[in-house]
């Protein structure tokens, strides 16, 4: 049986739900930290197309497509009400499901993440497996696809009722863990108030710190401090005056070697002690050190050195209160909060461990860890390193407070499913609250003042020499606003709609737990290559998550890896900056791992089952290993969707991933034979050609047909057990890739004007179709490799019609277009000379471009390309009011054109007759 994933996916649909509303997924994110983020709308239309059927009938086609897309419009309580009427959509799928599995249906996700594919699973009344490498992703997927959705009324009451349980509301899950989180507040609060201060009867919002380096000319230690500004400037508004912002300056007194951060209202009136020296933040020379006693400059391969000796020492600057209209309002420390700071870290060595765990993270960063946790350039060498000591004792407060929690929760009868459950909430805002914590918080000065996230650029762990730290209040990055925000998003996950309870647990994708041919569909998002160290980014909060979590499963600090932090050995990751440690995460070892991940899938999915991958990576060469990794697990991709899910990142850079691909595989035929490249490419050709009307008709967009022809190229190509050219050298499946979106363009672009598209030069039709495709719009860099691949033309060989910079590429405009046009020239290269030639000059350069390029200006193909172009760009495009000014002259450019021809044959025939005249004397 085909699935509709099959033949077809609902990219247009994927896309739009994933930017906002409940299509998302940013609700349920905010649930666990976690690198990785699915949007919802793509996780259910993978679950939905990977098993819904695709009947022959078209109108059967049509009615199923209707009721997937209505199901991707959910994005609110209203449209879900909507969508669950008699004759809605939920009702259409969940029939059609029905049908199509009397006996019930059963998908997994083996690399499950924070379990958004069996969240949606579940939501559709499919039972759903998810598996996870990482303890900790494990914990964070159960907490959101599986405790949420069972039954849990038969627990005996928390023992702690008399501390406001019976004021709770909502039912028995949700309000056992408002219960829970409101008491492990107080506790938290109860035990850190001694070392938190009040000022002027009210608890502060937060304090900002610095790290203090020697100086190497004078001797004196002065803090590191990159910016000045504390509050921005804001307009007066309806609720709130106008407001100066708020500055702070650092003054230094030589005589006493002492210096004072001294906030005020509006600008800064000095200047930082780190400034910017070389071209970036991130070149060789950074930001430098000057020192405010003498101004002596510490370049930054110096003050990088006296921090990794151990020098730094930490300095409170500034504390925060919110003032009654919400306003942060920066002053200087009391002399109780300074004091309060030494008595907590005096505190800290104090605190007894939890069991075998020391209260304070010792376990080691592992070596390699240079990118991904910056901090250990500057001498971090454990996790505990990362978090300043008041901090810490914050955190080992909070642990111990969930942890005591659990007991008596044990103690009182509950079960030890429902105790983990409770106290993974707890640990589940506890992560939150570590995330803006450490010396990688920045204040945020946005927004009027907030803390800043430790993950600034993806999964690495950022490093400050000034940060900030949230105090005892209820304003943000309190554990008041982390526990409403966790009831937030419980209680939203809960009420979208009913569901199944997932099943998530840990273990490894290449060792499956579960019979041959038991899955219906596997549904999953592996890692990307390279793009996120998973296990290394997330041990900051492993090694905290196994403190909190001690009491109520302490499997979860069950760990074979000797530094006591998540297990590498079967990670399939490829380790950024891993080499330099011989880390064994390499190319290879993802290679050889993916490949026996998805040969597991291949094992446990029926036989009409579909493996159906989402897949984000924009580089050519690692398509290809996929593709070869597939192919070794006897796998055969048959399609291949693009979505739009990532748009709402850093634009369309070379880094940035836009768009994921969801495709579907299904198990290699046993009978596989050798083929020819000649006949698979026909097949290829043909198959596409059928498949083209479909996609039309589904109105797929042209870019979107492009990532489509994957599928049925790879389906073609999996009938054989080898490809061969004529000379018998073997043929590789990315190859194919190459045919398939060809056979596209053939298609889309079969005529430019009535001229047949075979009769343009490559060069030419690649520049025709990057018009249609993206007109002058800026695109990410890795369409330019995969169209250059497309056409077969080398990059380099293109680089004169697409400019490239850091944020992306665009098509040349004729102003920038410097290649010199003789008679080998391609036509768009003659076409762009013109087009600059008109804007600099007049109707007769345009005829000297003609003349040297050797065209005839009577040529079909020329006209043909111009009018293709103005028809395609912009009509405020300075080249296509150009085009349009010479096509107005045509007659005119053609007479010239002719003449400077006849002149030129004319002054070569001269040349001639006197090169002759003077041979005979």
């Amino acid at each position: 049986m085909t699935r509709m994933i099959e033949r077809w996916f609902p990219c247009a649909e994927v896309s739009d739900a994933s930017m906002a509303g409940w299509g998302s997924g940013n609700s349920e994110a905010s649930l666990w930290v976690w690198f990785a983020k699915r949007p919802t709308a793509q996780a259910r239309a993978a679950v939905l197309t990977s098993l819904l059927p695709w009947p022959e009938d078209e109108a059967e086609q049509k009615e199923l497509q209707a009721a997937v897309r209505g199901m991707l419009a959910i994005k609110d309580a209203k449209t879900m009400r909507a969508a669950t009427m008699a004759n809605g959509p939920v009702a259409r799928i969940r029939a059609a499901l029905a049908e199509e599995y009397p006996g019930g249906t059963r998908i997994l996700d083996p690399f499950s993440g924070r379990a958004m594919i069996p969240l949606e699973a579940g939501r559709l009344g499919v039972a759903a497996d998810g598996i996870d490498y990482s303890p900790f992703a494990a914990l964070g997927g159960a907490l959101l696809a599986e405790i949420p959705f069972k039954n849990w009324d038969d627990e005996p009451p928390l023992p702690f009722q008399e501390n406001g349980q019976d004021e709770l509301t909502g039912d028995r899950l949700e309000r056992d863990v408002e219960a829970f989180l409101a008491e492990v507040g107080r506790r938290y609060t109860e035990s850190m108030a001694e070392f938190y201060p009040k000022h002027e009867d009210r608890q502060p919002w937060g304090y900002l710190w610095a790290s203090t380096l020697p100086c190497q000319e004078c001797g004196n230690r002065f803090p590191l401090v990159g910016e000045l500004w504390l509050r921005f400037p804001r307009d007066r508004t309806a609720k709130r005056d106008a407001d100066d912002g708020q500055s702070f300056d650092i003054f230094a007194d030589p005589a006493t070697g002492e210096f004072q951060a001294v906030p005020h209202g509006g600008e800064p009136e000095g200047k930082p002690t780190r400034v910017l020296a070389g071209k970036s933040k991130y070149s060789s020379e950074g930001r430098v050190a000057i020192c405010p006693f003498c101004n002596h400059v510490h370049p930054k391969v110096v003050h990088t050195r006296l921090s990794a000796e151990g020098l730094r020492r930490d300095a409170l600057l500034l504390a925060a209160d919110i003032a009654d209209d919400g306003t942060k309002v920066f002053r200087e420390p009391s002399e109780a909060e300074i004091r309060a700071v030494e008595l907590a870290e005096e505190s800290l060595g104090k605190e007894p461990p939890f069991g075998l765990l020391s209260a304070c993270p010792v376990e080691p960063i592992p070596p390699g860890n240079t990118w991904t946790i910056q901090s250990v350039n500057y001498g971090d060498k454990t996790y505990g390193d990362l978090v300043p000591p008041r901090q810490t004792l914050g955190l080992v407060r909070l642990a111990r407070s969930i942890n005591d929690l659990a007991e008596e929760c044990l103690a009182a009868g509950l079960s030890a499913s429902y105790v983990r459950a409770l106290s993974g909430f707890a640990t589940a805002a506890m992560m939150r609250k570590l995330r803006r914590s450490s010396r990688g918080a920045r204040l945020q000065k946005a927004g009027g003042a907030q803390v800043g996230d430790i993950f600034v650029n993806q999964s690495a762990i950022s490093h400050a020499y000034d940060w900030f730290e949230s105090g005892l209040s209820d304003g943000p990055g309190s554990w008041a606003s982390l526990a409403e925000q966790t009831m937030t998003v419980l209680r939203g996950v809960r009420s979208r709609s009913p569901s199944v309870p997932a099943s998530i647990q840990r273990g490894s994708a290449t060792m499956l737990p579960y019979r041959d041919g038991v899955m219906t569909a596997v549904v999953t998002d592996p890692p990307y290559d390279d793009m996120i160290d998973y296990s290394d980014s997330s041990d900051l909060f492993y090694v905290w998550a196994k403190r909190a979590m001690f009491t109520a499963d302490p499997s979860l600090a069950m760990t074979m890896h000797p530094d006591g932090v998540q297990e590498k050995d079967e990670e399939i990751i490829v380790k950024r900056g891993g080499s330099q440690a011989d880390d064994h995460r390499t190319m290879q070892h993802y290679d050889s791992m993916i490949s026996r991940a998805y040969a597991e899938m291949r094992r446990v999915v029926a036989n009409d089952g579909v493996v159906t991958i989402v897949f984000g990576h924009n580089d050519l060469k690692v398509w290809h290993r996929m593709l070869s990794a597939l192919s070794q697990a006897k796998l055969v991709m048959t399609s291949s969707w693009p979505a739009k899910t990532e748009a709402g990142g850093a634009g369309a850079g070379a880094l940035n991933v836009v768009t994921t691909l969801t495709m579907s595989c299904r198990p290699a035929a046993s009978d596989q034979q050798p083929g020819s490249l000649a006949a698979v490419e026909n097949q290829i050709r043909a198959e596409i050609a059928d498949r083209f009307r479909l996609w039309e008709r589904s109105g797929l967009a042209r870019q979107d047909m492009l990532m489509a022809s994957a599928g049925p190229a790879m389906e073609i190509a999996g009938r054989y057990s080898k490809i061969t050219r004529n000379t018998g050298e073997p043929v590789e499946l990315v190859d194919l890739l190459a045919t398939a979106r060809r056979a596209v363009q053939e298609i889309a672009l079969e005529k430019i004007n009535s001229v047949p598209l075979e009769l343009f030069d490559e060069r030419t039709r690649f520049a025709l179709w990057w018009i249609e495709l993206f007109r002058r719009d800026q695109v990410a860099l890795s369409e330019f490799g995969w169209h250059s691949f497309t056409s077969g033309l080398a990059m380099k060989s293109l680089q004169t019609l697409v400019k490239r910079s850091t944020k992306g590429c665009r098509f040349v405009q004729a102003s920038q277009f410097n290649a010199h046009v003789t008679e080998r020239s391609a036509l768009i290269d003659v076409v762009l000379a013109m087009a600059r030639a008109w804007a600099e000059g007049d109707l007769a350069d345009v005829a000297r471009v003609l003349m040297r390029a050797g065209r005839d200006p009577e040529d079909e193909q020329l006209w043909a390309t111009i009018a293709f172009l103005t028809d395609r760009l912009p009509q405020a495009d300075p080249d296509v009011r150009s085009w349009h000014a010479i096509s107005r002259e045509s007659r005119s450019i053609r007479t010239a054109t002719h003449l400077a021809q006849e002149d030129r044959l004319s002054a070569t025939r001269e040349r001639k007759a006197r090169d002759s005249q003077t041979s005979l004397f």
